[in-house]
C-alpha cells in the first residue's frame, strides 16, 4: 500500500497576519502551526516541503455560482475547462447552477450530471437541484430525501424555458419542500422572494444582488428577526461584476456594450460603492461570480446575458485588499468560509485540522496584466477583465492533498476533484 504524500509548507502567512506552516498528509490537514519541524521528514522521499516565502496561504475558494455549460452547452464550456480555470484562480470548489439542457430538474438528470463533472473535473464541485414551472415538488423531495443534494435553485425574473417559476402555488410549494432555496430575483421579486421564505422556506440565498436599492431589501429582511431566523435565514451574495463593474464602463466603448451584459444587468458607479460598504459592515455573505460563459462570437453578434468569472474574481477581490477597499479576514470569511457553511460543506472552507486540505498561495504583491501575463484557460477565450494591470495572484492550488496548480502550470497529470459532502 502506497504511504500517504505528506505535503510541508513553510513560512506562510494568514489573513491575519501571522505566521502560518500547514502539513498535509494524504488528503488532509493533519497540522496547522507557526513552526512545523521538517527535521524528522527531511529524508523521505514521501514528503516534499515548500517554502512559501512569506506568502498568504488560505483555504481555497468555494465559488457557489457557477453555469459550467454541462450537459448540453458544451462548446461554451465543460467541467474539464471551467475546472481548469478554477484551480489557476484559487478556486478548489464550485457549484453548478440548474440551467443546463436538460436542466438539472429531475433525478436521473441530476445525477447524469454528477457523473460527467466527476469524470472531468480537477476541482470539487456541488450541483444545485432546479425548481420547475412544471412543479417537480415530488423530484425536489426525493433528491433531498436521498441526500443527493441539499439546495434547490429557482428563476423568479429571468431564465428560458422551464425554469421561469411564475405561479405562486408552485413557489409555495417549492419553498415548502426544500431546505435552502437559492434565487434569481430582481427588484420586487426579493420582496416576494422574502415573504415565502418566511411563510414556508427554511433558508433563502439571494443571488447576484446588483443595486443599493435590491441589497436594503435583503439588508431590511437580515435585520427583521421576525423575518431572519435560525429556522428560515436570509443570506445576501454579490458578484465582483456588480463591484468592478458599471454601467460607464460598459457604456465606454462599443465592444463593452455588447460584452458586458448578465442578468442582473450591471448598475451605477454608486450602487458599486454602496455594496462595498455592505461587504465592509458585513451585511453581505457570499461572493459568487454567477461564471456564465459564451464565447466572443456570440456575444458580439447578439446581446447575450452573462460572462465568465472563476478565473478573475480571488485576484480582483486580492486588489482591492491592495487598494484598501476589504482586508484580507474578510475575504476569507466571504470566499472561503461563509460558503461552506451556509452550503453546509464538511471538512472545507477552514485551515483546520481534519479538514480536507484544499489550499492555495497567494502572492499578494504580484503585479500582472489580464489576458496578457497568462493563458485563459475558460473554453470561451474571454475575460471582462482584459488587460486590467491587477496586484495579487494565486500561484499555488492544492485539492484534496495534490497540487494541481503551480509555478503558472496545471499538472495534467492529477484530477483529485471530488463532489463535496453536506451535514444536516
Amino acid at each position: 500500500m502506497e504511504k500517504n504524500k505528506i505535503i510541508i509548507l513553510k513560512n506562510g502567512i494568514d489573513v491575519f497576519g501571522n505566521k502560518i506552516e500547514i502539513l498535509v498528509n494524504g488528503e488532509i490537514i493533519e497540522k496547522v502551526s507557526e513552526n512545523i519541524d521538517e527535521s524528522k521528514f527531511e529524508n523521505n522521499e514521501n514528503v516534499r516541503i515548500i517554502d512559501v516565502e512569506g506568502k498568504l496561504v488560505m483555504p481555497g475558494v468555494i465559488d457557489v455560482h457557477t453555469h459550467m455549460r454541462e450537459p448540453g452547452v458544451t462548446y461554451k464550456e465543460d467541467f474539464a475547462t471551467g475546472s481548469r480555470a478554477c484551480v489557476k484562480a484559487g478556486v478548489t470548489t464550485f457549484y453548478d447552477m440548474p440551467n443546463t439542457v436538460p436542466t438539472t430538474t429531475t433525478e436521473e438528470n441530476l445525477l447524469e450530471k454528477k457523473k460527467l463533472a466527476s469524470e472531468k473535473s480537477i476541482v470539487n464541485f456541488g450541483i444545485h437541484f432546479g425548481g420547475s414551472k412544471n412543479d417537480n415538488v415530488e423530484e425536489i423531495k426525493k433528491v433531498l430525501k436521498n441526500g443527493e443534494v441539499n439546495t434547490v435553485k429557482i428563476f423568479m425574473n429571468v431564465s428560458t424555458g422551464e425554469m421561469l417559476i411564475e405561479d405562486d402555488e408552485i413557489l409555495a410549494k417549492v419553498f415548502e419542500n426544500s431546505k435552502l432555496v437559492l434565487v434569481h430575483a430582481e427588484n420586487e421579486m426579493i420582496d416576494k422572494a422574502i415573504e415565502l421564505n418566511k411563510n414556508y422556506g427554511s433558508g433563502l440565498y439571494v443571488c447576484h444582488i446588483p443595486s443599493a436599492e435590491e441589497m436594503k431589501k435583503v439588508i431590511n429582511a437580515k435585520e427583521n428577526s421576525d423575518v431572519n431566523t435560525k429556522e428560515h435565514p436570509v443570506y445576501a451574495e454579490v458578484t465582483p461584476h456588480h463591484l468592478f463593474l458599471n454601467t460607464e464602463i460598459r457604456e465606454s466603448t462599443e465592444r463593452n456594450k455588447m460584452l458586458l451584459r448578465m442578468k442582473p444587468e450591471l448598475r451605477e458607479k454608486s450602487d458599486n460603492e454602496f455594496l462595498w460598504e455592505a461587504i465592509n459592515r458585513g451585511e453581505v455573505d457570499t461572493i459568487g461570480t454567477d461564471h456564465a460563459p459564451h464565447l466572443i462570437s456570440e456575444k458580439l453578434e447578439k446581446i447575450t446575458f452573462g460572462m465568465p468569472g472563476v478565473e478573475t474574481s480571488l485576484a480582483l477581490m486580492i486588489n482591492a485588499y491592495n487598494e484598501g477597499k476589504i482586508s484580507l479576514e474578510m475575504i476569507q470569511k466571504l470566499m472561503c468560509e461563509n460558503p461552506a457553511k451556509i452550503m453546509k460543506i464538511e471538512k472545507r472552507g477552514k485551515l483546520q485540522e481534519g479538514y480536507f486540505a484544499d489550499v492555495i498561495v497567494v502572492d499578494t504583491k504580484k503585479e500582472w496584466i489580464v489576458g496578457i501575463d497568462d493563458t485563459i484557460e475558460s473554453k470561451c477565450g474571454w475575460t471582462p477583465y482584459e488587460n486590467w494591470r491587477l496586484k495579487g495572484k494565486n500561484i499555488m492550488t492544492i485539492v484534496n492533498g495534490e497540487i494541481v496548480y503551480e509555478n503558472g502550470k496545471i499538472n495534467e497529470n492529477v484530477k483529485s476533484g471530488k463532489e463535496v459532502k453536506f451535514y444536516d
